[in-house]
């Protein structure tokens, strides 16, 4: 009997314990309830100050990342890069913050540096991949989850079309990687837009970094991977049209039933 498929992670759990869940804690329970008096406001039960705030917020990604590996036993490049973003944030804030309550200046500068740092560095990396023999548009997009690569590889042999084949995955691979430095380009502006007016010396600096960091989480989901998404759209329609050229197949050939 063939083994049983690997039980996969639920998109909708990754996308709560990863960004929506750590946004809300950082938005609605960064309230310090001492500055929150200080300030005549009201102090609410959930006010459980910045720093735990914090901690809570990257606690959730980190601990599923971790429970993750422990139950599948493998290592995940996107569990990896989570838990990577996570550390970074959790260092930097410790450096930014002062023990007196502000915050050091410089932080939107920092904080979007370590933003578009993660995406820069993958799409470095994709277009040094190109001078290996696995260039990584083949892991995470051209590969026999969405192709049937052994079938388009022995028409392209047939058909006599190594050329051809060698130059469209070299463009699909340097597609892929403009996605990435256009991920950090945006990482970094989006940043930067939100800390601005940002005051490090105030009362509530801590509380208002960390809703700038949740609203930075929040919006790059949306602002960031939809020109991403739309990048590797256009990378995979490519691909296909030039596989088409090259085999003669249709895209229901090309690709594996779903």
């Amino acid at each position: 009997m063939p083994e049983p498929k690997p039980r996969q992670e639920h998109p909708l759990a990754n996308l709560l314990i990863n960004i929506l869940i750590p946004v809300l804690v950082l938005s609605y329970l960064s309230k310090d309830p001492a500055v929150q008096q200080m300030l005549g406001k009201a102090a609410r039960p959930w006010h459980i100050g910045p720093l735990k705030a914090l901690i809570v917020a990257l606690a959730l990604p980190l601990g599923y990342g971790v429970w993750h590996f422990v139950k599948t036993r493998k290592g995940n490049f996107f569990s990896a890069l989570g838990l990577l973003s996570v550390l970074l944030t959790g260092g930097l804030t410790l450096y930014l913050w002062n023990p007196d309550g502000t915050v050091k200046p410089g932080a939107g500068i920092l904080f979007g540096l370590k933003e578009g740092a993660i995406p820069l560095a993958l799409g470095v990396a994709v277009l040094f991949s190109q001078r290996t023999t696995n260039p990584l548009v083949r892991v995470f997009l051209f590969n026999d989850t969405l192709f049937d690569v052994p079938k388009i590889e022995r028409r392209i042999t047939e058909n006599g079309a190594e050329s051809g084949y060698k130059a469209l995955l070299a463009g699909a691979n340097r597609l892929f990687g403009y996605s990435f430095f256009l991920s950090s380009a945006i990482n970094v502006g989006l940043a930067l837009f939100l800390f601005r007016g940002f005051n490090h010396q105030a009362q509530d600096a801590l509380e208002t970094y960390n809703s700038i960091v949740a609203k930075i989480t929040g919006w790059s989901f949306l602002i960031v991977l939809a020109p991403v998404f739309g990048v590797l759209f256009l990378t995979l329609q490519r691909l296909l049209r030039g596989l088409r050229e090259l085999t003669g197949f249709k895209d229901d050939e090309l690709l594996m039933p779903r």
